[in-house]
Formats: C-alpha cells, structure tokens, sequence
C-alpha cells in the first residue's frame, strides 16, 4: 500500500511538472510572438514616422517614396483624396525611400523641418516644383533650396538641424526597412501590411476598400 501510494504521489508529481513547463513553454511562445509581431510592426512605421490619421484607424496605409520621383509626385493628390473619402478610417505612414541622385540631402532637409512643424507644407511644395529641381542625373538643389523661404522655413535652424546625425541614423533605418519588406521602387505602397503588388490607382483604392470592408 505504502509502494502505491509513492508510486502515486510520484505520478502526480510528474504531471504537475509537465503541466509547469507546458504552461513556461506556452508563455515564452506567446511572449517569443508578440516580440516577433511587434518587430514586424515596426517595420512599416517607426516611432519617429510622420503620420496623417488617427493611430487607431481601421486602414495602415504605408507609403515608401522618393521626393524626386515623379510618380510620387504624380500620387500624392491621389492618396490625399482616398483620405478625405475615408476620414478617420486611413492612417498614412510616409516613409523615405531615396533611390534618386540627391535624394538624400533632400529627406535630410525634409525630416528636419519637423524641427519647425513645417514637413507635410515642405513636402508638398517640394513634390509642387519637382520638375525644376529634380533632374535625376544632375537635381538643381541649389533651386530647391531658393524655395524653401517663401514657405516660411527658417533656413538657418534648417542648416543647423540638418546635422543632427539622428537624421542620418534614421534614413539608414528607412533603406533598411524598406529593404527587408521588398519596397525596391517608388513609390511602393503597403495596406494593412499587405503590399501593392501590380500597382495603379485602381488597384491601390480597391486594396484599401478590401481592408475597409473587413
């Protein structure tokens, strides 16, 4: 009787054990998931991204553009008129993607407009007179830069917010990002994480009605 009962408690033991490391395994693998879903996360917006629309919104829409691409240009009334559609229920995440010659002293100056409040107006403007500073093989800065007073832009905070190194540390982080979610040309767009994969502005409105409609 005495052998039963040990053989006994023994078992219970066993189980109690296997039921202690099931549950530590279960936790570390959902812990080990939420570490994983929050990096993924973290790859189509940063905590330092520019975004328009609530944080809450039912659509993440995720744009990698170049200043000097033309198409980005070309895009941005677009993207801006799916927005007022669907007020509220879009959040746009800009994220730099500088392919073209000069492009990266000119997300250099863009990201450090936030310094003033001033980086959707220099943006916009910026995309307004692509064409007489952005020649891909030599871009006319020099004209680019004539134009950022008449926005307002105070040109000498500007020079001296241009050298902070975060700015360089974070269009480093930009290229790496865009790298590893395959966004290779401009622009590539990203809805809900899911990518524009034969792109038009068809097929960017209907993806996003796809997410909305969910």
């Amino acid at each position: 009787m005495k052998n039963k009962k040990i053989v006994l408690f023994s078992i219970i033991g066993l189980v109690l054990i296997f039921i202690g490391f099931g549950y530590q395994y279960n936790k570390n693998e959902s812990e080990k998931l939420t570490t994983l879903s929050k990096e993924k996360a973290m790859l189509f917006k940063r905590d330092y991204s520019f975004t328009i629309g609530p944080d809450d919104a039912k659509v993440q829409l995720v744009e990698f553009f170049d200043p000097a691409c033309e198409t980005c240009a070309q895009f941005h009334p677009y993207v801006k008129e799916i927005m007022a559609k669907n007020k509220g229920n879009i959040q746009l995440v800009l994220r730099y993607a500088p392919f073209h010659n000069g492009s990266d002293k000119v997300v250099t100056m863009l990201e450090a407009t936030k310094e003033q409040g001033m980086f959707l107006k220099t943006l916009e403007m910026t995309f307004s007179i692509q064409s007489y500073w952005a020649s891909h093989g030599t871009p006319r800065l020099d004209v680019l830069w004539s134009a950022l007073p008449r926005i307002g832009i105070n040109m000498t905070k500007l020079a001296k917010d241009m050298k902070n190194p975060r700015i360089q540390e974070i269009i480093a982080q930009e290229i790496a990002d865009g790298k590893i979610l395959g966004a290779s040309k401009t622009p590539s767009y990203y809805v809900n994480g899911r990518p524009l994969q034969q792109f038009g502005l068809k097929q960017l409105e209907d993806l996003i009605n796809q997410e909305l409609n969910k």
